[in-house]
């Protein structure tokens, strides 16, 4: 049997997002998008809430299509609000929006949103080396540098743990367990993977 990090044994969708997704490098904008509206929806809830109502999030966001997101009004972020399928909050529904025109601004300036972010950890994941789940952090002086930046660009729910967890999900850091199967599968982006 596989050993897997302990966090994911709850579900099948748990442990498939651990074992196909989390801790994967990323290098597409509007899936970059994507983690960044989840990762603020799911402030302050967990994140297995969030990924059951991802499908949902797909379909009422147009695909995480930013350019789409950033141009939602009063009528189209009433109908988010009105949607069962969504964590229906105002503040994030209304954030979301935010950071889409932010999202577009830091294309704009650097060229892509994964040449802006990349930098921040040196263009390559960070490997660390955790044996319990008691050791990761929630926020880390990159997670912190990285939140700061984005609130001065305009981001809204992008605090350093929030960001934190956003590192961890798009690979900028690996934070499997070094027990877990999935540890050594990612080390092996243990080098330079683009060029800026």
């Amino acid at each position: 049997m596989k050993q897997r990090c302990p966090w994911c044994f709850s579900d099948p969708l748990y442990m498939d997002y651990h074992d196909r997704e989390w801790g994967v490098p990323v290098h597409d904008d509007r899936k970059w998008f994507e983690f960044l509206v989840l990762e603020g929806a799911q402030a302050g809830l967990s994140w297995f809430l969030v990924l059951k109502k991802r499908e949902n999030y797909r379909r009422a966001y147009d695909g995480f299509d930013f350019d789409k997101v950033a141009l939602y009004g009063p009528e189209k972020i009433a109908g988010l609000l009105a949607d069962a399928g969504l964590i229906r909050n105002r503040s994030k529904i209304a954030a979301s929006v935010g950071n889409a025109k932010a999202f577009i601004k830091i294309r704009e300036e650097f060229g892509s949103f994964d040449k802006y972010i990349w930098p921040f950890v040196g263009n390559r994941p960070i490997q660390n080396r955790w044996k319990t789940l008691a050791q990761l952090p929630v926020r880390t002086e990159l997670s912190d540098s990285l939140s700061k930046d984005l609130v001065r660009r305009g981001c809204k729910f992008v605090g350093s743990t929030i960001i934190y967890a956003h590192m961890q999900a798009t690979g900028m850091v690996n934070d499997h367990l070094v027990s877990c199967f999935r540890y050594k599968n990612l080390a092996a982006f243990d080098h330079k993977i683009k060029k800026y």
